[in-house]
């Protein structure tokens, strides 16, 4: 039977929040589980760059392709398949703030651009049984899988409107890396591949640097310690990351070398490897 609680002029039904602010920190603390369910533990989430990947076109885009439909063949792999939107977003958001958008408005149409991407690559898996999800369909997601499909989602983050104020600029803080790292660890996955135009993570951007070193191994420890300036995932994904509860090994490899997709989706070493302790 349900535990009332009166005394202080209400009744409350008995438990550890009942009358705490749900921003206290030892509330917080309190709710920390080591038996969190994890929805989608097996399933690995590998992001497509919309910039590095999509706006380079067949070149990079079918080789690609290629390999998640041999990975996608051999059933050892569950998959989902995130896509950013690369210089449509970049338009966009130009456009967005020459006329004066608010941040949160800015990120709302970010989504719509991704939405494109999605599409185009729906078109080239199609026949290996890929399906575009909705963003107003997320829940679904589990059942897409359990019914043999490969589900394809777009990497705006679930804010859209409520986009947090970012701390210099008005442009979104949470981007399409971002979005995808909340995708996955929302769901329980424990695992996320993201596809780049690089090798890997580097000390400093290898684009403008000739001597940028690869990082191929680190502990998100030993990463956020000396964290570069200059980074090929957004900043505010290994921030988060500190407090996750799911994933526990993000891999970046390089989408114009698909052997290295490849490798990843193996679980073999390729580009950087980056794992969260404990």
């Amino acid at each position: 039977m349900t535990k009332l609680v009166t005394g202080d002029g209400r009744t409350h039904i008995d438990s550890p929040l009942m009358r705490e602010s749900l921003v206290d920190r030892k509330v917080i603390a309190s709710t920390h589980s080591d038996h969190e369910v994890s929805i989608l533990p097996d399933v690995v989430l590998v992001s497509l760059g919309g910039h590095s990947i999509f706006d380079r076109g067949r070149d990079a885009v079918l080789p690609v392709v290629a390999e998640l439909s041999r990975a996608r063949a051999s059933r050892k792999t569950k998959m989902v398949i995130g896509v950013g939107g690369g210089a449509r977003v970049r338009h966009t958001m130009s456009i967005a703030l020459d006329l004066g958008l608010p941040t949160g408005g800015v990120a709302q149409l970010v989504g719509a651009m991704e939405e494109a991407n999605a599409v185009f690559l729906n078109a080239l898996l199609a026949k290996h049984g890929s399906i575009v999800m909705q963003r107003e369909h997320f829940w679904e997601l589990p059942l897409y899988l359990e019914t043999g499909m490969l589900p394809i989602v777009i990497s705006v983050p679930p804010y859209h409107f409520w986009e947090p104020p970012p701390e210099d600029g008005p442009l979104p803080t949470h981007g399409s890396d971002f979005g995808l790292f909340v995708h996955a660890e929302v769901l329980g996955m424990s695992r996320m591949i993201f596809v780049k135009d690089e090798d890997g993570l580097y000390d400093k951007d290898p684009k403008k640097h000739a001597d940028a070193k690869l990082i191929k191994n680190i502990s998100l420890d030993a990463l956020l310690a000396d964290l570069p300036e200059e980074l090929i995932l957004d900043r505010e994904l290994f921030l988060a990351w500190r407090a996750a509860r799911h994933i526990k090994q993000i891999c970046i490899v390089n989408g114009l070398k698909p052997q290295e997709l490849a490798k990843a989706l193996a679980g073999e070493p390729a580009g950087t490897t980056i794992t969260k302790e404990g």
